[in-house]
């Protein structure tokens, strides 16, 4: 099985948060053989980890740890570079959904997706937002 998997789902196979239980459980029970991941995760997971010390929910050597253990799986993803299509795609996105809610980063994740689409088999998301859009694309998503 192939997905595509955003930094909200993806930073609760890292930290335990709210749905990481099923995430593990989805990961046990099924044969992921390709993670496709944005590029802006890369940046997005640092910040999410850095707000959870900001917000007194993580140590410092704890985030390090889990940094350390995100920067060594980088080699299990298929990162969707940021490039023009992206970006372009991405702007498009904006303009379709933007009154909806659809907000920039959250747009370079939609429009990642929607550049793999035919390649997965579906796409995870934390964001119930996010998870609207992706459904609108035609994208299938886990419940």
């Amino acid at each position: 099985m192939k997905i595509f998997i955003d930094t909200s789902a993806l930073i609760k196979l890292y930290f335990n948060e709210e749905d990481t239980s099923k995430l593990d459980r989805f990961f046990a029970e099924n044969i992921i053989t390709e993670i496709f991941i944005s590029e802006l995760t890369k940046i997005e997971f640092s910040s999410a980890i850095y707000k959870k010390i900001r917000t007194n929910n993580l140590k410092l050597q704890n985030a390090n740890d889990i940094l350390d253990a995100f920067a060594a799986d980088e080699n299990k993803y298929h990162f969707i570079l940021i490039g023009r299509e992206i970006i372009n795609e991405s702007q498009k996105l904006i303009e379709k959904y933007g009154i909806k809610g659809l907000r920039s980063l959250d747009a370079i994740q939609l429009s990642s997706a929607c550049i793999v689409k035919n390649l997965v088999d579906f796409a995870i998301s934390g964001d119930k937002l996010l998870n609207e859009f992706l459904i609108a694309e035609q994208i299938q998503i886990l419940v």
